[in-house]
């Protein structure tokens, strides 16, 4: 996808800081790039309307917050009619426990990053929330055992080359 917004190496810069701690000043986060403030302030939010920057959050443990289960679902639709599909993602937006959804190719046409508290409230998700859905065909789940990697982040020297690319 081509912008019209170009980004330089200032800004890229600034992405790379801001990835690493989206809670850093704009002052050190100026002086890190080699601006002054009110410029990188400008980049910042420059950044943020054009699309690159898509928002700030705090990453939660959610084992220490009670949501001790981790499961994916995979799950089929009967029909993958454009409005089918959009029905199914608007229907997913609201369930607090889906807290990923990718569509895909292939045999399955979703996968859902599940979180609940316990076993019985992940079941509980399954038959009467999601398999309820209308156009739901087939669910298939898989409990995380361990999360090994975690990069809330991208690779940002490969999207400077691509954008390099295009």
């Amino acid at each position: 996808m081509k912008h019209k917004f170009q980004l330089d190496d200032i800004d890229w810069q600034i992405l790379a800081e801001l990835q690493k701690n989206g809670r850093i000043t704009n002052v050190e986060l100026a002086k890190r790039v080699g601006i002054s403030a009110p410029p990188c302030l400008r980049r910042v939010r420059a950044l943020e309307e054009n699309g690159f920057i898509e928002g700030f959050h705090a990453a939660l443990d959610r084992k220490l917050l009670g949501l001790g289960v981790t499961a994916f679902a995979m799950v089929g639709l009967v029909s993958q009619a454009e409005s089918d599909l959009q029905a199914f993602t608007e229907q997913i937006r609201d369930m607090p426990q889906v807290i990923e959804c990718y569509m895909l190719s292939g045999e399955i046409d979703f996968i859902l990053k599940c979180t609940t508290t316990d076993l019985d409230s992940f079941q509980d998700f399954i038959i009467n929330g999601l398999t309820a859905i209308p156009n739901v065909d087939s669910v298939k789940t898989s409990l995380a055992i361990k999360r090994c990697k975690a990069n809330p982040g991208i690779d940002l020297d490969a999207a400077k080359k691509a954008s390099k690319n295009h």
